[in-house]
């Protein structure tokens, strides 16, 4: 490596909004964070999950109507020879 040209990398330590502290090494000073692994709902098990069908079956419900009227109002475009 190149003398003095690469960033300054130590050891600190972090402090979670939710009380938790951590160790890590960086470059910046990080003193505080929001969230962490031990809050965040993914690595917790408390992630809500979303029916995505649910959601697509709202949506085809919807527009069900719309979608009808348009294809039942064009008219078939006459074929070439």
């Amino acid at each position: 490596m190149k003398p003095d040209i690469h960033p300054e990398y130590h050891t600190l330590t972090v402090h979670c909004a939710c009380g938790a502290s951590f160790e890590m090494r960086s470059t910046m000073s990080i003193e505080q964070v929001d969230i962490c692994s031990q809050c965040h709902p993914f690595y917790t098990g408390k992630q809500k999950l979303v029916d995505t069908a649910g959601r697509v079956e709202r949506f085809r419900k919807k527009y069900a109507k719309t979608g009808k009227n348009k294809a039942e109002a064009a008219p078939e475009a006459p074929a070439d020879n």
